[in-house]
């Protein structure tokens, strides 16, 4: 696994240099565009180097403004303390956490392991008497900005005080909504869909499964109790960080009286974006084997930042749970897990089933820190650092909630949690000062509106009636068509940008023009290129016996699903096996596909993995 490791460490670097590149690029053909429709023309070299320093510019602000804040809090100087505050909730889509006082650093704080020396602990020791009127200053500027301030835990300890608070701005329009997206995975009847109803609609279950019907799309769903397709949900919270939900579940009366609230919150997706500054999006993903490449679509074409995995405690992790878990550490997503149905599991069976999640996080394969979170400080804390090395090590966090949706344990902690993730938006690879991008993950015939297509815009802005292309199609071309209207959350909105997923109704285009895997980009001097034979780097994860060329395996890259064919591998033996890393020519059975350099590509064929990255196009 040590190998592993060290090709997911060579897969980022490789990502990384050519997002880079690629954004520089996209930001020099953005500037010509910009200055071509209002200064005429300018030299391409001034454009570079602009680009180049806004980048830089922004690197080195970002971490001044950072480290700055708290000194700005703990002053006098209020004009700067706005200044600085304004731009960190710029740069976080509206939405900043403020850790105030001396606080432990990770190693301690999530009693790590790790043999290197101790750390010093983080920020500047304060006392109630100091932090009291800079809490009133931090309040002032929130205030000046339209911003709120919360408060999501306090810690007094020998005198000192330390703490942890959330500024957020109130949002003027759906527009501004800050989102974050989850993809929500394992086991059949690990308690997936009955979670997401109960953390989204508020009330409880009933202990029979009631409060998952309102989220199944399909009558087969219903009769199975089983999800097979790839379904969503939302969570909002307002701007002082409380859960949008029902504020009443006993409307109708009688024992089912929170689910029939519960059913009717599911039609108001709009009421939930008027309420909401921040959005949670929840992908929820069958669980059963037979639709797991169903599930892989939604963890590669979906896009989600995190991945929470439903363990069932009175079945441990157990079938596709390991999969699911396998799945998601090979895309590298920060994980977290949720243990259900604690209130009927026998103690000596939740113990065995604690005890087996610990060691599988904890071995070399996976490489993950479990946190057993209980309180809102240690869920705030385990939000800030999810993602993040902890002490020396490449060991991540890994938060664990021990929850049950019928007593509600732990659900208030782990609302604090999703609350206080970052935004998608936040995201580097999301750049917005580029020309336009937008993968479509799912297709849809609407009555009286036409075609309509789903998914995350990647990089860029668009309004409607803007002009786009569609492609590439069975021939590899690109089709013009119009960005009738915008839909987001089920709201109408008038523009949307990089990192939000978003829905399109297109001007004169048939539904059966429109496929999965096609994207939409903006109309650009250089015309986007389909392709047939790509280049790329893989590591074999499993396999039964040897790759060789001709090998043929579907491939998953992003919203795009196709099989494709091993023309040439750069390998001594002339084959690879599990374990064996090589250079790779591949080829689209089918049709051509839009691909860049830097996309993470998963192929499979029955329990055959291969993880691998897109190193050069060819044709």
């Amino acid at each position: 696994m040590t190998t592993l490791r060290s090709f997911q460490a060579e897969i980022e670097q490789i990502s990384l240099e050519k997002q880079k590149q690629a954004i520089r690029e996209a930001r020099e053909a953005h500037a010509a565009a910009e200055l071509a429709r209002h200064h005429g023309k300018a030299p391409k070299v001034q454009q570079v180097e602009v680009a180049n320093r806004k980048e830089e510019v922004t690197a080195d602000e970002s971490v001044e403004e950072e480290q700055s804040l708290e000194s700005l809090i703990l002053g006098e100087d209020g004009e700067a303390l706005r200044s600085n505050l304004a731009r960190l909730l710029l740069r976080g889509h509206g939405e900043q956490l403020i850790p105030l006082g001396s606080h432990p650093p990770p190693s301690e704080l999530f009693g790590s392991t790790s043999t290197s020396p101790p750390e010093n602990p983080i920020g500047q020791a304060v006392t109630l008497v100091e932090l009291t009127p800079a809490l009133g200053r931090l309040r002032e500027a929130c205030t000046a900005l339209r911003a709120e301030l919360n408060e999501l835990y306090r810690v007094e300890k020998d005198g000192k005080v330390y703490g942890c608070w959330q500024a957020r701005l109130t949002p003027r329009r759906v527009e501004e909504i800050m989102e974050v997206r989850v993809a929500v995975v394992g086991n059949v009847d690990a308690g997936k869909s009955t979670t997401l109803g109960v953390l989204t609609r508020g009330g409880l279950d009933d202990g029979r499964g009631k409060a998952r019907v309102a989220l199944f799309r399909h009558p087969h769903e219903i009769e199975t109790g089983r999800t097979s397709s790839v379904g969503g949900e939302i969570l909002g919270f307002s701007p002082t960080g409380q859960p949008v939900i029902p504020t009443s579940h006993t409307d109708s009366g009688g024992d089912h009286g929170h689910l029939a609230a519960a059913k009717r919150e599911k039609l108001g997706w709009e009421e939930v974006c008027k309420r909401a500054a921040k959005v949670v999006s929840f992908i929820d993903l069958a669980g059963h084997e037979r639709y797991f490449k169903t599930t892989l679509y939604g963890l590669s074409g979906c896009a989600p930042d995190y991945v929470m995995l439903m363990v069932g405690g009175n079945a441990g992790l157990i079938g596709m749970s390991k999969e699911h878990l396998g799945v998601a550490l090979a895309l590298n997503v920060p994980i977290a897990v949720c243990v259900t149905k604690i209130d009927m599991t026998p103690p000596n069976i939740l113990e065995q089933t604690v005890n087996m999640l610990v060691k599988v996080l904890k071995s070399p394969g996976c490489r993950r820190l479990p946190v057993f979170v209980d309180t809102a400080q240690q869920a705030v804390d385990c939000a800030r650092h999810l993602g993040q090395p902890i002490g020396s090590g490449s060991t991540r966090l890994c938060p664990i909630f021990m929850v049950s949706n019928v007593t509600g344990h732990n659900l208030p902690t782990l609302r604090t949690f999703l609350n206080c993730l970052p935004s998608s938006q936040s995201d580097d690879k999301y750049v917005v000062d580029a020309p336009f991008e937008f993968q479509i993950s799912d297709v849809f015939s609407v009555p009286f509106v036409g075609t309509v297509v789903s998914g995350v815009i990647t990089s860029g802005t668009v309004q409607a009636n803007d002009p786009v292309l569609l492609g590439p199609d069975s021939v590899g071309q690109f089709m013009p068509t119009a960005v009738k209207t915008i839909q987001r959350k089920r709201a109408s909105v008038n523009s949307a940008e990089a990192g939000q997923s978003v829905s399109f109704a297109l001007k004169r285009i048939r539904r059966t023009q429109v496929r999965k895997g096609m994207v939409l980009t903006g109309r650009t001097e250089t015309a986007p290129k389909a392709v047939r034979k790509f280049e790329g780097i893989v590591m074999v994860l499993h396999h039964a016996s040897t790759i060789q060329p001709k090998y043929q395996a579907m491939m998953h890259c992003g919203a795009i699903r196709q099989t494709v064919r091993i023309l040439s591998l750069d390998h001594p033996s002339g084959l690879i096996r599990t374990g064996d890393r090589s250079k790779v020519v591949f080829e689209f059975i089918s049709h051509t596909e839009f691909v860049k350099e830097g996309q993470l590509i998963l192929l499979r064929e029955a329990k055959t993995k291969v993880l691998g990255v897109v190193t050069k196009i060819l044709a």
